[in-house]
C-alpha cells in the first residue's frame, strides 16, 4: 500500500457535500466513522451483520433508484462477504457505490493482518465479478473525484478501495436501536413503516 490516508478525514470528505445520499455502514469503524462526520437520519449503521453492508446497500439501491446509495464498510467485512461483488455486477444499478475503506487488518477482532494486507485486491475481485468501475484510491484527490461522483449515478455500480492508516480512532457510537435507525431512515424516504 501507498500512502496513508486518515480515514476520518475520507470519510468527512465522501460526505460533506451528499445531498440527497443514503449511506448504509459495515460493523465497527467505519460505522463510528460515517458517525463522526455527522449523524444523519439518511445514515444506516448495520450492526452485527458481517458481510452484509454491500447486500444491504444493494436492497437500498435497488428500492430507491432515483437516490444515491453509498457502502461505507472496511476491508475485513468486505472480505466476508465477497459473493456480494457478484450479486451487485449482475443487478447493477447505477446509483450504488461501495466504498471499502482498507487498513490492511481486521480492525474488530484485534488488528490480525487480513487478506487485503497480504495482498488481496478487493478493486480486482470486483472487477472480475463484473463491476467495471473499481478503483483503488491512496490520496486525496482521488478521494475529491469519488465526493462527486457518488452524489450522481453512474454507467453501473461503482467500487472504490481506499488505502487508509490503520491507526485507530476514538470511537463515536450511534444509536444502536435497530427499529429507530430503520424509522427514521423509512421517515426521511417518506416511506411508510
Amino acid at each position: 500500500m501507498g500512502t496513508m490516508l486518515d480515514r476520518r478525514d475520507v470519510v468527512a470528505r465522501l460526505l460533506a457535500n451528499r445531498g440527497e445520499t443514503m449511506v448504509v455502514t459495515g460493523l465497527g469503524a467505519a460505522t463510528y466513522d460515517v458517525a463522526a462526520a455527522g449523524d444523519d437520519a439518511r445514515n444506516f449503521y448495520l450492526w452485527g451483520a458481517m458481510g452484509g453492508a454491500a447486500l444491504m446497500g444493494l436492497g437500498l439501491a435497488l428500492a430507491q433508484p432515483e437516490k444515491p446509495v453509498v457502502v461505507v464498510t472496511g476491508d475485513g467485512e468486505q472480505l466476508m462477504g465477497l459473493g456480494g461483488f457478484a450479486t451487485i455486477a449482475l443487478q447493477a444499478p447505477a446509483n450504488l457505490t461501495v466504498v471499502v475503506l482498507d487498513n490492511g487488518l481486521y480492525g474488530e477482532t484485534g488488528g490480525q493482518q487480513s487478506h487485503t494486507g497480504r495482498g488481496v485486491d478487493l478493486a480486482a475481485v470486483a472487477r472480475s465479478c463484473g463491476i467495471a468501475e473499481a478503483s483503488r484510491i491512496a490520496d486525496m484527490a482521488g478521494v475529491e473525484t469519488l465526493a462527486t461522483a457518488i452524489t450522481k449515478p453512474g454507467s453501473g455500480p461503482r467500487v472504490a478501495v481506499i488505502e487508509i492508516d490503520p491507526a485507530e480512532a476514538p470511537r463515536v457510537l450511534p444509536s444502536r436501536d435497530g427499529a429507530y435507525v430503520r424509522g427514521r431512515m423509512q421517515a426521511a424516504l417518506g416511506v411508510a413503516a
